[in-house]
Parts: structure tokens; sequence; C-alpha cells
């Protein structure tokens, strides 16, 4: 038992070897469950992400105007958003829809790389996380990606109290992240429970360290990191999303890479590739 209810870094014992168990008989159940939605949790074949590829290219010739944003230093947040198994590990319940992606866009590592950047400039660091507990189960209706959630037992917690089994479940951070996530430093701000940070204290957090340029990465595109970037610009922030440092689903109904990028370019202040996000954090900061 923990009295914080977003504080992962609680210790606690390690997930046992049939808890594992129980998240894959939880994810074959959620694929049966949820076949009328037309879901395939099946990547798509390596050659034929590789055809793709050139639809993520930037433009040529771009029409809107080129970003002029420049980082201030003690004004900038890295915010990392759903770093966690169910995402970003073929452990994880969605990887079979996201995995090409994740590794087509290589987002672990570069998510790996932007937080080291971030603390070793003294950057505000801050993890949006999605949970669930047994009584958001109770909701009366959803949209698809919710439903699907739900079934499948995706980001998944006993309680809002209670850790137990958090560790190495797939609501859990990525093992690669911890030490930078769990250092006492980072803000670990509630968990938001559709897509954007209207329902959780990220806003806040960020406002009280005078927060007003936002890097943006995790998970995923079109959902999570493309609701979080609305949400922030909304609120008055400049915002930078990290287009390798994120990925999405690529499903019958359409590729969710395809539609966030297109968006981003559109709305963000800026899009950077994590290696042009790591020199301007290291000249500016």
């Amino acid at each position: 038992m923990c009295g914080h209810d977003n504080h992962s870094h609680c210790h606690h014992e390690e997930i046992e070897p049939e808890g594992l168990t129980r998240r894959r008989a939880i994810l074959s159940a959620g694929i049966a469950a949820t076949a009328a939605l037309s879901v395939t949790l099946t990547a798509p074949p390596a050659e034929a992400a590789a055809k793709i590829n050139d639809k993520y290219a930037d433009p040529k010739e771009p029409a809107l105007p080129a970003s002029t944003m420049q980082l201030r230093k003690g004004e900038t947040a890295l915010v990392v958003v759903d770093p966690q198994i169910d995402f970003l590990s073929p452990e994880g319940v969605t990887w079979g829809v996201v995995g090409a992606s994740v590794t087509e866009h290589n987002v672990v590592s570069n998510i790996s790389k932007l937080f080291a950047a971030a603390k070793s400039t003294g950057l505000t660091v801050a993890v949006s996380p999605h949970y669930y507990y047994p009584t958001d189960h109770g909701w009366k209706f959803e949209g698809a990606l919710e439903k699907l959630m739900h079934a499948i037992g995706m980001f998944d917690r006993k309680g809002a109290l209670d850790l137990t089994d958090f560790r190495g479940s797939g609501a859990d951070f990525m093992p690669e992240y911890k030490e930078y996530i769990e250092d006492n430093k980072t803000v670990i701000v509630s968990p938001h429970k559709v897509f954007g940070p209207e329902t959780n204290d990220l806003v806040l957090q960020l406002r009280k360290r005078s927060v007003s340029q936002v890097i943006l990465a995790g998970m995923s595109a079109n959902l999570c990191i493309e609701s979080h970037m609305r949400e922030l610009l909304e609120q008055g922030f400049e915002v930078a999303v990290v287009k390798d440092a994120t990925a999405a689903a690529n499903l019958p109904e359409g590729d969710g890479y395809l539609a966030a990028i297109t968006n981003f370019r559109y709305m963000a202040n800026a899009v950077w590739s994590t290696e042009d996000a790591l020199g301007r954090i290291a000249a500016a900061l």
C-alpha cells in the first residue's frame, strides 16, 4: 500500500512471473472481446514499413512559415507522456499495433536521450502517465480506443492507493527510464484518463515552475501526444514536438502516425527530430 496516487517510485515486491502470464491472458481475452472493432493486433511486415517511410518525410517545399522557436533557460520543460511498458515494450499489450512504428522511429532510445539531456542541463522534467483503476471500468460509455484499452487491461492498476503488482506491469515505466523518473526530481503528475492533460495536474505543475516552453515526447502520436500538444497550446505554452520520440498504430482505420505528423506541422510551434532537440538543448541551456 502506498499513499501516493501517482508516484511509481514507492518500493514494492517485483511482479511475480505468473503476473506476466495473467497479462498475456488478459491480452488474449481482450483481443477476442474487441474482434467486432476489426482490430488486428499484428504489425505490418518490415518491407511494408520501409515502403511508407517517404510518407513521413518533411515536405521539400513547405507552404507554412518556418519555426522561430528558441529555447529559453529556466522556462523550458521536457514532458514525456506515457513512457510505459504497455506502449513501448514487446511485453506491452499494444505492441502488436504500435511495435512497428516504435521500432521504425527508434522511439525507446530517443526518449532515453531526451531524458539524459534534460537531466544533464537541469531542465524541468515531467511525466504524464496513464493509469486505470477498477472504478474506471465502471464508465457507462467510451470511444473506440477507450473500449479497446479497457478490454485488454491497458495501464490497469489495482487501485488509486494500491501499488500491488505494479512493478513490471504494463502500467509501470520502462526500465530504461527509471533512473531519470525515480530520482525524486522528476514531476510525476496525476494520471490522465482519456488522452489529454485536462484531467490531471500537468499545467499546474508547469505553471508553478514558471515553465512557458515544452519539449513534448512519448506515446502515442495521434492520441495522447496530439491531445497534450493541443491543450498546452490552448493554455499558452510554446510547444515543440519531437517527431521521432513518438509513434502510433497503423490500422485499417488509418495511419495514426501520419495523421499526427500532419497536425504537428500545422499546429506545433516547432517539430524537431531528437538530434535537433538535443542540439538545441545543449546550445541554449
